[in-house]
């Protein structure tokens, strides 16, 4: 450590943690220069100790709150002397370090810091290749719940099978970690097992994030087998039903298939706590769906359900979107399922749904020839007219906003907030002008702040059938293009695609 107050124990190496049977060059031997030497003069002298260059973005900002050193090349001797001045920050509250090459040695620092260091909440090593050690370091220093860290991100460390075990059972003892980051990995069959045990065990997490692992349908049977094994329930219901504190649950870009599916559905039909299921891009078609469907039939928690690049028909979006009609206690405000093709048939049924739910939003796409691929949206900036109104009461757009907050508050609910606008009659305002607003004011929580409300250009809307008409119908001069691709559908999906397939989209949809 760096410092000590008493004599330590006498070591017994079978049991001690990775960190204190390590040298991990944290120590400084003067104590009394420790508590003297300030932030930046400690930092300095700790680079001179590992022979590496100081990082001057960590000097000019040692006091701010967030501390963001993302591809910096700090390497593992620049991540110990990080580590030894922080110990003492009491500033810092948020750590970023994605892609810093840390290896074990800058793992062993930062544990070692977090021992001493009581307000370092929210850790970011993504993208470390921390594999099996790294793993084992971390699962050693969860299980002790001693630190006041409770968001972690460790996507994209290679982590296994093996590190699946080790995580898990520290996770399944440990209650201060709420928000844990495992996507990108290499989780599969066992993983998928261990981790679902954990879940059905740990009593802190509320959110976590499995997505871009290797998790396919022999993985979910392999994660019901193992559930069944300590609970004899079924796959993930029997996670989600012992589980009474997740609240976000992150599988997208795996495969569960329609078997996964059917016990996602299951699980919905048991849980009451989950809020934001994200399955996007898990192979689920019009089967999974319709298993999908009678868990929403009864669910009354879920609010968030994302079922985007699954080869789901109309027929299985119909039956999504009945299901939530024909359950009276349903709280779901977002529905996406933007790669489903639909007629003018399910628009029709959505509008009686939107009757009953008008919190609800369903992102789709519509087919050549639907009536809502045909309706030109009001390219008028929502934020003027509402800015237009406000003027004319003598009135802030603050205090509009306000107004339709029965709590008369600055955060409101998203699905309360959609619900309201819509019943107002002060602005006239549609369903896709709505959604740009709330993507404006959303802080990703569940909420909107108002206070994020500011002047400034407003998106043009992307609505189902929207194709990037520009100037009311007139396509663009290919000179003029640039500033509106960003705008595209296809474009904000998946910000990869190429410039030319982004041209050759808009083209084959322009008049």
């Amino acid at each position: 450590m760096l410092y000590c107050e008493a004599e330590p124990p006498t070591p017994v190496e079978k049991d001690k943690p990775i960190w204190e049977s390590s040298e991990t060059d944290l120590e400084i031997e003067d104590n009394e220069k420790f508590f003297t030497t300030g932030q930046k003069d400690l930092y300095l002298e700790a680079c001179k100790l590992m022979g590496v260059v100081p990082v001057s973005y960590f000097i000019r900002n040692m006091e701010d709150s967030h501390m963001n050193l993302n591809h910096h090349g700090l390497g593992p001797r620049g991540t110990k002397a990080i580590a030894i001045a922080l110990v003492s920050n009491t500033a810092i509250t948020k750590l970023e370090l994605e892609d810093n090459c840390i290896m074990e040695e800058g793992v062993l620092s930062l544990v070692e810091m977090l021992q001493e260091n009581y307000y370092l909440q929210e850790l970011d090593i993504s993208e470390n290749e921390l594999g099996l050690e790294g793993a084992r370091i971390i699962s050693e220093f969860l299980q002790r719940n001693i630190s006041a860290l409770w968001n972690l991100t460790l996507s994209g460390n290679s982590f296994k099978e093996e590190s699946a075990t080790l995580l898990s059972q520290a996770l399944s003892a440990n209650y201060r970690l709420k928000r844990l980051d495992l996507s990108h990995n290499q989780f599969s069959d066992l993983g998928g097992e261990q981790l679902g045990q954990m879940l059905a065990l740990n009593v802190g997490l509320t959110a976590l994030d499995l997505s871009w692992n290797h998790i396919h349908t022999q993985g979910a049977v392999a994660l019901c087998n193992g559930l069944r094994a300590t609970l004899t329930l079924v796959l993930f219901s029997l996670s989600m039903e012992a589980n009474v504190t997740l609240k976000k649950l992150d599988l997208s870009m795996n495969g569960f298939g329609n078997e996964g599916a059917s016990a996602l559905g299951e699980t919905l039909r048991l849980n009451s706590t989950l809020v934001y299921l994200d399955v996007n891009g898990n192979d689920i078609g019009n089967e999974g769906a319709f298993k999908i469907s009678r868990g929403l039939e009864s669910n009354e928690s879920l609010r968030v359900l994302k079922l985007f690049l699954n080869p789901i028909s109309m027929e299985g979006a119909v039956s999504l979107i009945l299901a939530i009609k024909k359950n009276p206690k349903s709280r779901m405000e977002e529905l996406d399922i933007s790669n489903v093709l639909v007629t003018d048939q399910f628009t029709k049924i959505l509008e009686g749904v939107y009757a009953v739910h008008p919190q609800l939003d369903v992102e789709y796409k519509a087919a050549p020839g639907c009536s809502a691929k045909k309706t030109l949206f009001l390219l008028t900036n929502p934020m003027k007219m509402i800015q237009s109104y406000a003027d004319q009461q003598k009135i802030s757009v603050v205090d509009f906003f306000k107004s339709l907050n029965p709590a008369g508050t600055m955060k409101m609910p998203v699905g309360e907030f959609r619900k309201a606008m819509l019943q107002q009659n002060k602005v006239p305002i549609n369903r896709y002008q709505i959604r740009e607003l709330i993507k404006r004011m959303d802080e990703k929580t569940g909420m909107v702040n108002f206070r994020s409300v500011q002047p400034g250009p407003f998106p043009l809307p992307r609505g189902p059938g929207w194709v990037g008409v520009i100037s009311w119908g007139h396509p663009a001069a290919l000179s003029g293009l640039s500033p509106f691709l960003h705008q595209l559908p296809a474009f904000s999906l998946d910000p990869r695609l190429s410039p030319l397939l982004t041209l050759l989209l808009l083209f084959s949809v322009l008049p």
